[in-house]
């Protein structure tokens, strides 16, 4: 997932009835930790020594036994002695500054690692890089087993893979076809895609036409969020914060400025409602319930949480259509620290859980699609039907979105500057009525304060 996009994906909400890790600063998992005989090595267990491997991650990565496709519950049927524990936070810029600061004092790191992708720029720097496993001197690693982007983008400049691709993130709408109807705008997703096709200002205008309806319902913004509106409109941008050597062009890029002014408009015609979306107030997912939002921009792994957030009274009144122009807004990596007490039961879990088999299994339960190519193609991803969309091809769509996305250069800053335009730019123009240039000049600032290239 990225909040980068999960930044998967993105910054969404901690997987329900599973404790966050209280001491995420201070280390929650079995690597560093002494044995009965006070020593602290890396060894592999026994077959049948009682072993707990750690999973730190953030948001919902649809593994765990409450609400994911419970593979938690299964890898301890297949191994009896290995219990799996999740550490997940909320906030996934919050979840990366811990891990940075546990991977400089190389202590207090789970077993593994989720790493989003818009901080595995910074993960595959050398100084970070070589805290971590090589993939591929696993055995049974191919990289071709996922998109050809998608390890790439976990790969170091002398060719060592640190993660293995857990989800992508291919953009859709993600709309309320009541609110539609009543608005008097188009219901039918092949008719409101082909209208808006390959022209985002176009996605706004029909905003406006929402706007202005008499019949749309009271309270109703078109956009739950400026900031996820420039996340997906930046997502389809051959250019982004980046270049190719991985130095910033941010304040030059027409990527960017192209978001910026979508979303901005958006923003300035009252066409969003100001949430920020996976708020770790969780005001976002409460107003799903309250109806104060007809559209979202989501990537394939927010389905899952358009739906809960929803309840069972949205359901059958989402829809969902191909974007404007498609891009990828997130996608996680699972990383394997060296220094973890169980490393080779910790890779052996991280290249199960991203096998095709468990990531079909995610997107079945939850929605997040798969970056295994045979999952992709598998009759099980291509045919799926969320029963919550009723008739939509959840499967086709996304499926096909993510085969036809060509990825930006990803620069080790990416997440920071994403955070910084979105949270202190868009939603200060949200919340505080900053103006579009005051709020531009704001997070630029603060850029250049806080981020050492």
């Amino acid at each position: 997932m990225r909040t980068s996009g999960r930044t998967r994906k993105a910054a969404v909400i901690a997987v329900a009835g599973l404790a966050a890790c209280a001491t995420l600063i201070t280390g929650c998992s079995s690597d560093n930790k002494k044995d009965d005989n006070g020593s602290s090595d890396n060894s592999s267990a026994s077959s049948t020594e009682k072993i707990t491997l750690h999973v730190g991650d953030f948001g919902s990565f649809g593994y765990d036994d409450k609400t994911g496709a419970a593979l938690y519950a299964e890898y301890h049927k297949l191994h009896p002695n290995i219990t799996i524990v999740e550490d997940a936070v909320a906030d996934g810029q919050q979840y990366w500054n811990s891990l940075k600061l546990h991977l400089t004092q190389n202590s207090g790191l789970d077993d593994i690692q989720a790493i989003e992708v818009g901080y595995i720029g910074l993960a595959i720097q050398p100084n970070l890089a070589s805290k971590f496993v090589d993939f591929k001197t696993v055995a049974g690693f191919n990289a071709a087993d996922w998109l050809p982007y998608k390890e790439k983008q976990a790969t170091t400049s002398d060719g060592k893979v640190i993660g293995v691709g857990t989800d992508a993130g291919p953009t859709a709408i993600c709309y309320n076809k009541d609110a539609f109807q009543k608005a008097g705008l188009p219901t039918d997703r092949d008719t409101l895609a082909a209208n808006w096709n390959g022209d985002w200002q176009k996605f706004i205008d029909l905003g406006k036409q929402f706007a202005a309806s008499k019949t749309a319902p009271k309270g109703m913004k078109f956009s739950d969020s400026g900031s996820g509106l420039f996340n997906a409109v930046l997502a389809s941008q051959a250019t982004q914060y980046s270049d190719a050597s991985g130095k910033l062009i941010y304040d030059t890029s027409a990527g960017v400025q192209t978001a910026w002014n979508i979303a901005t408009e958006a923003v300035q015609e009252g066409l969003t409602a100001g949430y920020q979306q996976l708020d770790p107030a969780n005001a976002w997912a409460a107003a799903f319930k309250t109806g104060k939002f007809a559209t979202v921009t989501c990537p394939s792994w927010m389905v899952g949480l358009v739906a809960t957030n929803s309840g069972d009274a949205g359901k059958g009144k989402w829809d969902v259509a191909a974007p404007p122009q498609v891009g990828n807004w997130g996608g996680s990596f699972l990383a394997v620290p060296k220094s973890g007490k169980h490393v080779k039961e910790a890779t052996e879990l991280a290249q199960w859980l991203t096998s095709s088999a468990q990531e079909i299994k995610v997107f079945q339960k939850f929605g997040n699609i798969p970056s295994s190519t045979k999952a992709l193609d598998d009759p099980a991803v291509q045919s799926l039907v969320n029963p919550y969309f009723p008739g939509t091809p959840m499967g086709k769509i996304f499926a096909s979105a993510a085969k036809n996305i060509t990825p930006a250069p990803i620069g080790p800053w990416d997440g920071n500057v994403k955070d910084i335009i979105t949270k202190n730019g868009i939603l200060d123009m949200e919340k505080r009525g900053t103006a579009k240039d005051k709020a531009w000049s704001n997070a630029v600032k603060q850029i250049k304060d806080t981020v050492v290239e």
